[in-house]
């Protein structure tokens, strides 16, 4: 029976789903109600509660108060909120509390009694899920103190060749193992979620590991003696070895591999996580076993590229990535920024993640490529945006990403980042040059030879490329702009002088009053005799 407490400031409310609920039937127990947060605060410190059933707006604390509290101090209660209210920052929080239903009033016995059957198998699931590893912890505690730790602690010194072979066999022989073959492997297996190489790495997780290789541990040894090819134990680290033996060494090849995806596979059925193994060289003499061992850990290395749940047979030929091969990608990155190309910069920075994870490459050899891409983009970017910066913490981030996908995307983000960064520099230039083209023409509008060339030999800049970013930032040509500068002078003159047209044409820069004349009225729809007259 799962315990529930019912909290809502209204009597006939919480009557009502106290009486119409059929608790014990659908597996639960009503041991108390409240009618405000605060008292429901004190109930839950006194007793044993796994269940909250709690109004949203209630006085002294409301319900979102008291999911808040449940949430920061007893996370193991579940949480159901039914309320009037279906504001969507209500709902928002309900989601940042884990609450496990948000049920709209009025609320029906049918309906209450539907989520609470769901809720009982999610609660059911992670009991089930608790008493396992209660099971597993007792068992893994009272191995911890048995010979089996004996015998790992032995093998792993044999493996290791941290001590003398007849001395490792010794030991191992009053332990009851024998070791006899003529040919001999060591497997490495890491728990993929307790590695480095893996996201959802936490201290937290990493606690538990110790437990976690034990049930690796078990299934390993299992296999391993239906083959009767040796012996697994848990190494240092909470990583889990096999010493494998045989007299066999071809069929061995085809055996190896396949018994360690049958642990793979069994591992993630029983637990569902991942291993990844490295299988190490075969050897004629136990004295050369530690090159096995070494062999075998080395190539789980390789996680960073070929990403988690891998298997790596030492045997089979393994080519690491020449990163010179991907040279000419550094200057087609240059040219593709220096075009403003995003797409073909993305383009090729998949290329070259693709290479990556189609060959066998470690994080440093990585690390140290995509460092030299991320200066690349920096300086290309730089030659347009001075301000750009390339930080130390994005190096240093992608030189500890825990695999080549996680690595890219920094990169990718990044070239973006500089892109965008181009754009905005190319924009601020286009509406500088403008702005200086417009004082210019200001300054110099009653010169008749004052055209685009002589603004453009000003700003140090081609026609073309003016023409475009004058339109761009003005949203008019070079011609209509002076023209307008130039009418708005002549009004002007017409208002406060007693000029004649020909010396106004003069002035604003006509050196055909007829052309002055006719220019003026298509601007203002008047010749400029009737402007004058309309303004004195």
């Amino acid at each position: 029976m799962y315990k529930v407490l019912l909290v809502d400031d209204e009597i006939l409310v919480r009557d009502a789903i106290r009486k119409k609920i059929e608790w014990n039937k659908i597996g639960f127990e009503l041991v108390g109600d409240c009618e405000n947060g605060r008292d429901a605060i004190e109930f839950v410190q006194n007793n044993s509660v796994d269940l909250v059933l709690t109004d949203i707006c209630m006085p002294h604390v409301d319900g979102m108060e008291l999911s808040r509290y449940l949430y920061e101090n007893y996370p193991q209660i579940s949480i159901i909120i039914f309320s009037g209210y279906s504001d969507f920052e209500y709902a928002k929080q309900a989601i940042q509390y884990k609450v496990s239903e948000y049920i709209l009033k009025p609320v029906t016995a049918k309906e209450l009694t539907e989520v609470l059957e769901r809720l009982k198998k999610k609660l059911d699931s992670i009991r089930k899920e608790e008493q396992k590893i209660d099971k597993l912890q007792k068992v893994y505690h009272n191995y911890t103190k048995n010979e089996a730790l004996i015998i790992a602690k032995a093998l792993s010194r044999l493996v290791k060749g941290t001590q003398k072979v007849e001395r490792s066999m010794e030991e191992l022989e009053e332990l009851g193992i024998s070791i006899r073959g003529t040919a001999f492997r060591v497997v490495a297996a890491d728990i993929d979620i307790y590695s480095e190489w893996c996201e959802n790495s936490t201290n937290g997780l990493k606690k538990e590991s110790a437990l976690m290789s034990f049930v690796v541990e078990n299934i390993s040894n299992e296999i391993v003696e239906d083959y009767q090819a040796g012996i697994a134990f848990r190494d240092s680290d909470n990583r889990v070895c096999m010493l494998l033996w045989t007299d066999s060494p071809q069929k061995f090849r085809e055996v190896v591999p396949k018994m360690c995806r049958e642990i793979q596979e069994q591992v993630s059925a029983a637990m569902n996580f991942s291993i990844s193994m490295g299988i190490g060289r075969y050897v004629k003499s136990m004295d050369d076993l530690s090159e096995s061992y070494e062999s075998a850990a080395e190539v789980l290395k390789y996680r960073y590229s070929k990403g988690i749940g891998i298997i790596i047979d030492c045997e089979q030929e393994i080519k690491e990535g020449n990163f010179l091969e991907l040279e000419p990608k550094l200057r087609e990155i240059a040219s593709a920024l220096r075009g403003s190309d995003e797409e073909g910069v993305v383009e090729l920075l998949v290329e070259i993640g693709k290479w990556v994870k189609q060959r066998y490459v470690s994080r440093n050899k990585a690390s140290a490529y995509l460092n030299q891409v991320l200066h690349v983009i920096h300086r290309a970017v730089s030659e347009t945006n001075e301000t750009f910066e390339l930080k130390e913490s994005l190096l240093s981030g992608v030189a500890e990403a825990r695999g080549i996908e996680p690595a890219m995307k920094m990169t990718i983000d990044y070239a973006r980042e500089g892109i965008q960064a181009m754009a905005d520099s190319g924009r601020s230039s286009a509406e500088r040059q403008a702005n200086l083209a417009v004082d210019y023409m200001q300054k110099n509008y009653g010169d008749p030879e004052l055209g685009l060339n002589q603004i453009c030999d000003y700003l140090n800049i081609s026609t073309s490329h003016f023409s475009s970013i004058f339109k761009e930032a003005t949203g008019k040509t070079f011609i209509e702009v002076l023209t307008n500068i130039r009418m708005e002078k002549a009004k002007q003159l017409l208002r406060q002088t007693t000029l004649k047209n020909y010396e106004i044409a003069e002035k604003v820069g006509f050196s055909d009053p007829h052309y002055f004349s006719i220019a003026f009225k298509k601007t203002t729809g008047m010749t400029p005799k009737e402007y004058a007259k309309g303004n004195s």
